[in-house]
């Protein structure tokens, strides 16, 4: 492992292939999830375990959520929503291990996911209403507002992405400095924080992702 400061910019090389860290963090954070599945469907399966619990409460929280804000059946959007939710809360907490990095501190990580959000209100706009319904929607209610309507929704897309990069990418660092300067026991409380926040990270970008979609759709539904 090689590395620079505090976070490594490479993890792994396999001849003359380099695996950037980002991608190896990210790779671990989707095997975990995996791992999560495979429990979950294991415990349907024998109905004793307590992994179906803990993946059902997240999935009905969201889908209420959905629900609420897009007035519509929240089964088209719960994968994409879940999987979101999932995936940056998994990445960010992978940060709190000792000598591993969170994923999403990598602007390029947060892009990708921002860039998928970006993707998703499209499709399922066009899936709600038509191809010429969900263009009609940037010429209302006068075509001199479409250049200002595509401008916002880059403008979220970047907004998006700098939020969750720049909240947990801050957060590593002071844990990181507090841990060279303060030890492991003191700064405790301090991780405890940012289990927290990482969660909640997670929740504010799938809300927001809930809100992109559901504008989408429910303007194009009207």
């Amino acid at each position: 492992m090689e590395g620079k400061g505090i976070l490594p910019d490479l993890v792994v090389r396999l001849g003359p292939i380099e695996v950037a860290g980002t991608v190896f963090y990210s790779l671990i954070a989707s095997a975990i999830l995996i791992v999560f599945a495979a429990l979950v469907r294991v415990g349907l399966k024998r109905g004793t375990s307590r992994w179906p619990v803990a993946a059902e409460f997240i999935v009905e929280h969201l889908e209420g959520i959905i629900r609420d804000m897009s007035d519509s059946d929240p089964r088209p959007y719960t994968p994409l929503i879940v999987t979101l939710a999932l995936f940056i809360g998994t990445a960010n907490l992978l940060g709190l291990v000792p000598g591993m990095r969170s994923p999403t501190a990598d602007f390029s990580t947060t892009a990708a996911l921002a860039v998928l959000v970006f993707l998703a209100v499209p499709f399922y706009g066009i899936r709600a209403r038509g191809l010429r319904g969900y263009l009609r929607h940037y010429l209302e209610p006068s075509p001199f507002l479409l250049p200002l309507e595509i401008v916002t929704e880059l403008s979220r897309t970047l907004a998006l992405a700098v939020r969750l990069f720049g909240n947990v990418m801050s957060e590593e660092l002071v844990i990181a400095v507090v841990l060279m300067i303060a030890g492991v026991l003191v700064p405790v409380p301090l991780m405890l924080l940012a289990v927290l926040t990482g969660v909640v990270q997670a929740y504010i970008f799938a809300v927001l992702s809930v809100v992109y979609v559901s504008a989408a759709v429910r303007a194009h539904a009207e």
